[in-house]
C-alpha cells in the first residue's frame, strides 16, 4: 500500500495534478495575506463580502452562546430552537413548505441523493455536475445516465429511450455550475420533468444570494419555486456562513430526516454558527445593490477578457480563463501569484481532461481597478505562455 501512495504521488506531481495545501494568514475584504505578502483574492467564494461585514461580525459576537459545540446529532440533543428557526426561514426564503440544514453542501448532496433512489430507479445529470452529485449517485447504487452540459435536447434523447423501464426518476443539475460560471436551462428542464414523470432536484450553492428577488437564486427568480422538488443550496458561498440546506415539501422532509444518513450520523452545526447563518441572510436579502455590482463586475472583466483574446465561459460571478494544458495553468498561476493576484489553477478530475483553468471568482469587493490591473498583468503573461 506505501509503495502505491508513493507512486500515485509521484504520478500526480509529474503530470502537474499534485494539489496542496496553502495556510492563509488572514482575509480582508478583497484582499488575503501569505506569509506576510498581500494578494488580490480571485479565489474566494464570498461573492457579496458578506463574510468580514461589521454588521455580520458583530452580531455573531452578541449572540456567542456559553457553549460552542452541541455535542449530538440532530435527532439526539442537536436540535436547537434556533435550527428551527433557521430552517422555517430557508423555506420561506425559498417558497417551499419545508427545509433541512445540513453540515455542508457535499453531506446534503450524497446524503439527499443516496436516500432518494432505490433498486428499480434511475438518476439523469448533467455531466458537470459537482463531484457531490456524482457520489450521490455512486452512492445510491442506480441506474443512472449524463446528459451532455446545459443541452435538454440530450436529455429529452435520454427521457424518451431510459425513463418507462424505471420505477421511478430523478433529475439533478447545478443551476450555476462551479467551474464554468453558466447557467443551467431550469425552464426547459422543469418542461421535461413534467412530461416524462421525474422528480427534479437543483443545486443552488453558487446561486443563492446572487439571483433572484432578495437574493432567493434562479429558481426563485423564473418562478419555479413550486415545480422543483428539492433546492438545495449552502451558506458557505454568496452568505459567508458555513454548512447547507436543503428546501422541500414536508413529507419529504420527514422522509429524510428518517433515512438520509449523512444527516442522521452527524453532529449538529453549533448553535452559533446556526445564528450566524440567520443573521448573514437577513443582511443578503437587502443587498440589491451589492448583487447588481457583483455582476456588473463580471459582465466587464469577462468582456475584456474576450478582447484581449482569452477564451472563458459563462454569465455569472465566475469567470473561467480557459488555458487547456495543466502545466501552463500552473504557471500561469504562479505568475500571477508573484504579481500579487491569488488566483487558483484548477485543473482534472474537476474540470475535464485538456480545460484546466484558472478560476476567477467575482465578490462585491472588487473594484474596476483591481480587475483592470489583474488584465494587465494577465496580458503580460501571454506572449510567454504562448497562448
Amino acid at each position: 500500500m506505501e509503495q502505491r501512495i508513493k507512486k500515485f504521488l509521484a504520478e500526480r506531481k509529474e503530470k502537474g495534478l499534485l494539489r496542496t495545501l496553502t495556510p492563509i494568514s488572514r482575509f480582508s475584504g478583497s484582499k488575503i495575506y501569505i506569509d506576510s505578502k498581500e494578494y488580490v483574492n480571485f479565489s474566494s467564494n464570498d461573492y457579496l463580502g458578506i463574510a468580514d461585514d461589521p454588521e455580520l461580525i458583530s452580531a455573531v459576537l452578541r449572540i456567542l452562546p456559553d457553549r460552542v459545540g452541541i455535542s449530538g446529532s440532530r435527532l439526539m440533543t442537536g436540535t436547537s430552537g434556533v435550527h428551527i428557526k433557521l430552517e422555517n426561514r430557508i423555506a420561506e426564503f425559498k417558497n417551499k413548505e419545508a427545509a433541512l440544514v445540513f453540515n455542508s453542501g457535499y453531506q446534503a448532496n450524497v446524503g439527499i441523493i443516496s436516500s432518494l433512489c432505490r433498486k428499480g430507479d434511475c438518476i439523469f445529470t448533467d455531466r458537470l455536475n459537482h463531484a457531490s452529485i456524482t457520489d450521490g449517485i455512486l452512492l445510491s447504487g442506480v441506474k443512472y445516465f449524463r446528459f451532455k452540459h446545459n443541452d435538454t435536447g440530450h436529455l429529452e434523447e435520454l427521457l424518451k429511450k431510459e425513463r418507462s423501464k424505471y420505477k421511478s426518476a430523478l433529475i439533478v443539475t447545478e443551476t450555476v455550475f462551479s467551474m464554468d460560471g453558466d447557467i443551467a436551462p431550469i425552464e426547459k428542464i422543469v418542461h421535461l420533468k413534467d412530461i416524462y414523470k421525474c422528480m427534479f432536484m437543483v443545486d443552488e450553492a453558487h446561486a443563492t444570494g446572487v439571483f433572484g428577488q432578495n437574493g432567493a437564486g434562479i429558481v426563485s427568480a423564473q418562478n419555479l419555486s413550486g415545480k422543483v422538488d428539492i433546492i438545495m443550496g449552502t451558506f458557505s458561498k454568496a452568505l459567508g456562513g458555513f454548512g447547507a440546506y436543503a428546501a422541500m415539501s414536508r413529507e419529504l422532509r420527514d422522509y429524510m430526516i428518517n433515512v438520509c444518513r449523512s444527516f442522521i450520523y452527524s453532529t449538529a452545526l453549533p448553535p452559533v454558527i446556526v445564528m450566524a447563518n440567520l443573521k448573514a441572510l437577513d443582511l443578503v436579502v437587502k443587498e440589491t445593490k451589492r448583487r447588481q455590482v457583483l455582476l456588473e463586475n463580471s459582465t466587464f472583466l469577462r468582456e475584456k477578457l474576450l478582447e484581449n483574446g482569452f477564451k472563458t465561459k459563462g454569465e455569472t460571478q465566475i469567470v473561467p480563463v480557459i488555458m487547456g494544458e495543466n502545466k501552463k495553468a500552473l504557471l500561469l498561476s504562479d505568475r500571477l501569484k508573484e504579481s500579487g493576484f491569488w488566483v487558483i489553477a484548477v485543473r482534472p478530475p474537476t474540470v475535464p481532461a485538456g480545460e484546466a483553468r484558472l478560476r476567477l471568482s467575482l465578490t462585491f469587493n472588487h473594484t474596476k481597478d483591481m480587475l483592470e490591473n489583474f488584465i494587465k498583468e494577465l496580458c503580460g503573461h501571454k506572449k510567454t505562455l504562448g497562448y
